[in-house]
């Protein structure tokens, strides 16, 4: 009787840690799925911050590379005119001259 008792506590005894063990199976696989979607949310968020950052900083970028092309526009633009201006103003006194130089020749 003493052998079918111990028999029968063991045997409970064994389904008992059994199923403490699938227990803490389940449980430790749960806190693993857990940490897992924690990190791939985190990588995520890391990954979008990090794609809007590099598109601010490119939009930046464009912005003052548009700037410095309308500068430089702006720049040309009036260093032309200037130079048509004095070529204006060259050949304006260069005509006058001529005028001046043929008047006196008449006199």
């Amino acid at each position: 009787m003493k052998r079918t008792l111990i028999a029968a506590l063991a045997a409970t005894t064994a389904l008992g840690l059994a199923a403490c063990s699938e227990k803490a199976q389940d449980q430790s696989a749960a806190a693993a799925n857990t940490m897992a979607a924690d990190t791939a949310a985190t990588t995520s968020n890391a990954v979008d911050d990090v794609d809007a950052a590099t598109d601010r900083a490119l939009n930046s970028a464009e912005n003052s590379l548009d700037r410095t092309g309308a500068a430089l526009s702006n720049a040309g633009d009036r260093t032309g005119d200037a130079l048509s201006n004095t070529g204006d103003r060259a050949a304006d006194a260069t005509g006058n001259a001529m005028v001046r130089a043929g008047e006196k020749l008449r006199d």
